[in-house]
């Protein structure tokens, strides 16, 4: 079954021609992309940190105001063999008008104006399999769920519901080189209908700001290890987030408040966290309500220069470390016609000290061909980023799309 599936999509890869049709047809998109990604650790032993190439392919079938859209992956993984073979990301089928967006079927939710950080966008879990050593993007997990949507010139209203959740996916393979330990991971909920994620998001469009207003009643998608192994618990999210253009600048603020938080006790006996993914190991657990708060800045100064800072704090209603706080810098700059893409985006550990940085520079050939080389940086004596401080590597990547 599954060589028929990947003969399918292989196929749908195809090009065809694109030829005159009624409004009333069967439209059919086809898009995607082969890429391969290397890196190696800068630092002895010099050994392979990331290894894979996949072909991905996106397939639209529409017909009227109604449609289907399936995104898969093939995978070559040269490092985690586990990894290598056929993935299906999202597929869903939805309805779209002037006024209705209505998905159902395994997607991406995505909320909030926060940038690769998470206050109020955790509905769609994340895989560190390889750290960040992904896109952004890829690193989302989708869920399977039902999402609508209705919307209006100055505002918009949605719902989801989430009957089977969906969790982070964490290296503990020893022959990962991003692996965290072999940590035992206890079992997700039951997939009934009472443990299901359920919430809203209201948004208004005005002159001179955009905000939004949340509620989400979810799980900790994270797990929070209480007697050596790995739990869940519910949790609800209240939320709030804005966007103001200034000019050159845009301002961009976020607000979440998580209620019933399964929390570290006050004295853990090991703490390994990273940006957006906080893995505690304890004897004991609590609960407790957590406030995060995000602001950033974006500049675009002309000339095709580009400035993002943003800087998110935590503070819990219980516990020995009740603050936390954690920024990013993205700075780019377009060389050559636009062909050329000179990035340099950090995270800083602002509690600790600690830094991961991403420098990369994007040439593009033509308008399907791309190759990428960059360098991983990563310092840390303690808190975030300290298990990964030798993980400092050069990475190589190559895009063609279609």
């Amino acid at each position: 079954m599954k060589t028929v599936t990947i003969i399918a999509l292989l196929w749908c890869m195809i090009p065809r021609p694109a030829s005159a049709q009624d409004e009333d047809s069967l439209r059919i998109g086809v898009k995607g992309f082969v890429d391969t990604y290397h890196a190696v650790r800068s630092e002895r032993p010099n050994d392979w940190m990331s290894s894979r190439s996949r072909v991905r392919g996106e397939v639209t079938l529409e017909k009227n105001h109604a449609g289907a859209y399936i995104s898969a992956n093939l995978v070559h993984n040269a490092i985690l063999k586990e990894r290598s073979g056929f993935q299906l990301r999202e597929a869903y089928a939805y309805y779209s008008d002037n006024h209705w967006d209505v998905r159902a079927g395994r997607q991406i939710i995505t909320w909030g104006v926060a940038d690769a950080l998470r206050l109020t966008d955790i509905i769609s879990p994340m895989d560190y399999t390889e750290f960040l050593a992904q896109d952004y993007d890829d690193i989302r997990i989708p869920v399977g769920g039902l999402r609508l949507r209705y919307s209006r010139e100055k505002w918009s209203a949605e719902v989801v519901a989430i009957p089977v959740s969906s969790f982070f996916e964490l290296p503990t393979d020893d022959k990962n080189p991003w692996s965290v330990g072999p940590l035992p991971i206890g079992d997700e909920p039951s997939h009934r209908l009472y443990n299901m994620e359920y919430g809203g998001r209201l948004s208004f469009f005005l002159s001179g700001i955009d905000f939004s207003l949340s509620a989400l009643h979810t799980w900790n998608k994270q797990p929070v290890f209480c007697n050596g192994v790995g739990e869940y618990r519910r949790m609800t999210m209240l939320g709030a987030d804005c966007s103001i253009p200034l000019g050159q600048f845009v301002v961009r603020g976020e607000f979440a408040e998580y209620f019933n938080e399964l929390q570290p006790n006050e004295n853990p006996s090991t703490f390994i966290a990273k940006p957006h993914f906080d893995l505690q190991v304890k004897e004991l657990s609590t609960r407790a309500a957590a406030t995060n708060a995000l602001l950033g800045l974006d500049w675009y100064a002309g000339n095709d220069w580009s400035l993002s800072a943003q800087y998110a704090h935590k503070y819990v209603a219980s516990g020995e470390h009740r603050n936390t706080g954690l920024a990013t810098l993205r700075i780019s700059k377009d060389l050559l016609h636009n062909t050329l893409a000179l990035q340099s985006f950090a995270y800083v550990d602002v509690t600790n000290g600690g830094v991961y940085n991403r420098l990369s520079a994007d040439y593009a050939l033509n308008d399907q061909i791309h190759a990428t080389l960059g360098y991983d940086f990563f310092h840390a004596d303690r808190g975030t980023f300290t298990i990964y401080d030798k993980n400092s590597e050069v990475f190589v990547k190559l895009k063609y799309s279609f």
